[in-house]
């Protein structure tokens, strides 16, 4: 087992340290894993609705437009023809599902070797707990500068996630609030340093054992 410092709001120590599944923050980071996961989680994300219409989509008249021959000028048929302005599209974009899959295992894998990678970087930090009683934005300011995290790309994992707390991080650049079960090997990696709530910790080491 491993054991990281606890810290409170103030980014002050609390005396005590918790100790962490070197299953889930100990492991030899798998590269591959991590690569395949979040390719599949960027391209879960893809729209895929670019769409172009093409000479059978057009509408307009089918008739040929002037003689074959004898015009001096190349030969036409159709007023939708892709040359023309106002044509069909060539080789177009069509709509796509870029959706794909990653087998469980292989993303349980890939989110303990970002985690493990963090945890090796020094880049996670553990704290007693984190709530308002209501949501407002110079409050969790006031906690980035006291933990001193107030310049770094941060993701913080809560337990169950934190409504007035995500609300209050939502207008600011840089800043994530999700709950463990949220957490993807992409959030993990975007962001110079993690944060987790001690009792999500816990939870967090259950849904990767």
């Amino acid at each position: 087992m491993m054991k990281i410092e606890v810290i409170n709001i103030k980014g002050k120590s609390t005396g005590r340290e918790l100790k962490l599944s070197k299953d889930v923050f100990g492991i030899e980071p798998n590269q591959h894993a991590q690569y395949l996961d979040v390719k599949n989680h960027l391209s879960n994300k893809r729209q895929g609705n670019a769409k172009t219409k093409e000479r059978a989509e057009i509408k307009g008249s089918t008739r040929k437009i002037k003689k074959q021959k004898g015009t001096g000028t190349a030969r036409a048929g159709s007023i939708k023809n892709p040359l023309f302005r106002g044509g069909g599209t060539i080789f177009g974009p069509r709509t796509r599902d870029f959706n794909s899959k990653v087998n469980k295992n292989v993303k349980k894998l890939a989110r303990k070797s970002a985690l493990s990678q963090k945890y090796s970087n020094k880049a996670i930090s553990i704290i007693e707990k984190l709530d308002f009683e209501k949501p407002k934005t110079k409050s969790f300011v006031n906690i980035l500068k006291s933990v001193g995290l107030d310049s770094k790309k941060t993701l913080f994992v809560l337990e169950g996630g934190n409504k007035n707390v995500y609300l209050s991080a939502r207008n600011l650049d840089g800043y994530e609030v999700v709950s463990e079960t949220e957490a993807t090997t992409y959030n993990i990696l975007n962001a110079q340093h993690l944060v987790i709530e001690e009792n999500a910790v816990v939870k967090l080491e259950s849904i990767l054992a």
